[in-house]
């Protein structure tokens, strides 16, 4: 019974209705616990509850404030509930520092602070049971690891160091904070400097090191191929593909059966090109554009149909699925397909026949939709434009199909002002690329930057994602309930983390009005323009991508806050993401009638996508680093203008304008002073000259040293 109901019967039984209202109660703290004491506002109690008239919702609203009055829930900064601690057991995940001492992440709860000497055998990443002691340690309770739940893994990257009767490896995470000893028996052919995976096979009781066995060495350290090869198995990725993988993916006929191509809407008589990188084999894109009888515009967005090619349980679906993403490195692409597959049979390339899943739509000059298609399509793509050749032909108007290339600016244009208009949030970095020599070498440091090229191409792949996530998701009369979906979710940013964001940017005079939320996005988009140009615009940018939630995949739907949009989904890039895959299973499954998918099956495949999206992002990163570091390496006593991004208890973290390397002085290395940090100010300052170093500042550096094995840069302050 619905508390609307009960409200109406109060006059008549009182005590019914305290009954059910305890009964309520019940159910709502019991919820909390259930889902792992999660933070919830009072729209998911709902939803996960079943309510949905509005009388109700507000009496939950009520009920939810008297419980966190009563000190039953707690009342988070960002207008969340969640259960209060009473416990002197909680389980987590562990954040291992580069000193030993580690936080354990509770959801629900705040980190929990555990001391070097209290973590006992718990690794970075693992899944613990942890003490907590009644003291607290500055503003975090601290604790002791009594019992590791789950390791989060077992195999480490590292470098070798072997002697006449023992051998360790080294580790090179940071967060790794032991070395591991390897019996002379288990080195499998590993030599001193080698770098090398090895696997923990025990870990002694009362001993400080677990023991392991080399199980693949990967090259000598500080070579290109070892080095790359080494991020990719500190992040888990594998190098190549197993044989009976390519062995599958070589079956695989380039031609398309003709009893296919007629169960499919046919585009290839209609113009089709793709947009993208000039490196790029991987093409899952194509636009088709024509004008109908009625004076508007037919929008095809075409994208790569890999669902066709791999099915669903196969060997190159289980692999694709452990994969779940490609990894875009430096130097290379670490597909998540065979290549077959993904520069060859998927990919939408010139002047071929291609099978296609298509988001086909009716849009008259102010980008209104009348009408829209979903389904199997196959295209015939005339037209393989880079950034750059696109680019050229809006800016002169000029060069292959310039006239359909202009339809699509306009169109895209007028999407982009709306979609700022509506409360997106207006973050573009430039991003840092090399180029390299035939050794791998780098040689020159550039910065790519979005364009209108990229934006043309953003905006209708955006609209696609979001007209397909609506299409599933939202519920109309007819429907009892909403499908199970996979969306692209991005949550509210977290109020204390905005508010801190605040306080940081005033202190360069910007403001941010955090009073009514539905004008936070545009007080933000406000700031960031006013940043552009200026010194410190890609630390405060960096700095506002950090107070926001990250981007996930789920099968629960609360929008996208950062796009502002209410459903948006990831169906454009099979070949290289495999919740889109997923997507584009569901999609046909649903047009074709079909019931409902597992909602706990799929939550379970969302979360592991966003794992890997994580880890390939991670690995991404540490290959640009490598890079900077060698590129540094050979400038070694060379001066540069730079900023300072970070300041901290050890350091001051320094970007050099020109490059965007980022390196550190050390406090210890400034010897015209005694140097202090100052957290709440985010400034380090000397005790005897008061002379003052804040974020933002304008700095010329010396590069003092460059550790490729490390990926770790040393500056000199001049």
């Amino acid at each position: 019974m619905h508390l609307s109901t009960i409200m109406v019967k109060k006059k008549k039984n009182p005590s019914r209705v305290a009954k059910l209202h305890k009964q309520m109660e019940y159910d709502m703290l019991k919820l909390f616990e259930e889902t792992g004491n999660k933070e919830l506002n009072y729209k998911q109690v709902c939803s996960k509850l079943g309510i949905s008239d509005q009388f109700t919702r507000t009496l939950v609203q009520d009920m939810l404030d008297d419980l966190a009055e009563r000190g039953d829930l707690q009342l988070t900064d960002n207008g969340k509930y969640r259960r209060k601690a009473s416990i002197a057991y909680a389980e987590g995940k562990v954040d291992m520092l580069g000193s030993g001492n580690a936080f354990v992440i509770v959801e629900g709860m705040d980190d929990i602070f555990v001391h070097a000497s209290k973590v006992n055998s718990a690794m970075h990443n693992d899944r613990v049971k942890v003490f907590l002691y009644g003291k607290k340690k500055g503003n975090h309770v601290e604790g002791e690891i009594v019992e590791v739940l789950e390791r989060a893994r077992t195999e480490f990257v590292g470098t070798l160091e072997v002697s006449a009767k023992y051998a360790f490896l080294i580790p090179d995470s940071n967060n790794v904070n032991t070395d591991i000893f390897v019996p002379l028996k288990d080195l499998n052919g590993g030599k001193s400097g080698d770098k090398a995976v090895v696997r923990i096979n025990q870990w002694p009781e009362k001993s400080k090191n677990p023991v392991g066995e080399v199980i693949r060495v990967l090259g000598r350290k500080g070579e290109n191929e070892t080095e790359i090869h080494a991020i990719l198995a500190e992040y888990g990725f594998p190098i190549e593909f197993p044989k009976h993988v390519e062995a599958e993916a070589a079956k695989i006929p380039f031609e398309i059966p003709a009893s296919e191509i007629k169960n499919r809407k046919d585009f290839r008589g209609v113009t089709t090109f793709t947009i993208d990188p000039v490196d790029a084999k991987d093409f899952d894109d194509a636009l088709s554009i024509s004008m109908l009888k009625n004076g508007r515009w037919e929008i095809g967005v075409h994208i790569a149909d890999v669902s066709f090619y791999v099915p669903e349980g196969s060997v190159l679906d289980k692999e694709a699925y452990d994969r779940a993403t490609s990894v875009y490195l430096v130097d290379r692409v670490v597909p998540m397909l065979p290549e077959k597959l993904s520069n060859g049979v998927c990919s939408l390339r010139p002047n071929e026949d291609k099978l296609c899943y298509s988001a086909v739509f009716e849009m008259d000059d102010d980008c209104h939709i009348h009408a829209q298609w979903f389904g199997r399509t196959v295209i015939h793509s005339i037209r393989r434009f880079t950034y750059e050749e696109a680019q050229k032909v809006i800016e002169t108007g000029k060069g292959d199909l310039a006239e359909e290339i202009g339809v699509f600016h306009r169109l895209a244009t007028h999407m982009r002002k709306h979609r700022f208009a509506s409360g997106a949030l207006r973050v573009e970095q430039s991003e840092v690329k090399f180029k390299l020599d035939n050794k791998g070498k780098p040689y020159d440091v550039y910065f790519k930057e979005s364009k209108e090229a990229n934006w043309l191409i953003e905006e209708f792949m955006l609209l696609a994602n979001k007209k397909v996530a609506a299409f599933v998701g939202k519920k109309d009369e007819k429907q009892k309930d909403v499908k199970t979906f996979v969306y692209r979710i991005h949550d509210q940013p977290n109020d204390t983390k905005l508010k801190e964001l605040k306080r940081f940017v005033s202190t360069f005079g910007y403001k941010i009005d955090l009073n009514n939320p539905k004008t936070i996005s545009a007080s933000l988009n406000k700031m960031l323009n006013d940043i552009k140009g200026k010194p410190e615009a890609d630390m405060i940018e960096n700095l506002t991508i950090r107070s926001m939630a990250k981007a996930i995949y789920s099968t629960e739907n609360i929008g996208h806050y950062g796009l502002a949009f209410d459903y948006y989904t990831h169906f454009t890039s099979p070949i290289r993401r495999y919740p889109d895959v997923m997507v584009h299973r569901l999609l046909e499954r649903y047009l074709n009638g079909g019931k409902s998918v597992n909602a706990k099956d799929y939550e379970i495949k969302c979360r592991h996508s966003s794992d890997m999206e994580k880890k390939a992002a991670d690995a991404e990163r540490s290959s640009v680093k490598y890079k900077q570091v060698e590129y540094l390496e050979e400038r070694v006593g060379e001066e540069f203008d730079g900023v300072i991004t970070g300041v901290t208890e050890w350091g001051i973290y320094v970007e050099i304008i020109e490059n965007k390397c980022e390196g550190m002085v050390r406090l210890r290395s400034m010897d015209d002073d005694f140097y202090v940090f100052d957290e709440k100010n985010y400034t380090v300052h000397g005790k005897k000259y008061g002379k003052t170093y804040r974020l933002g500042d304008k700095v010329r550096i010396l590069v003092k040293a460059a550790n490729v094995e490390k990926r770790q840069i040393d500056f000199e302050m001049i």
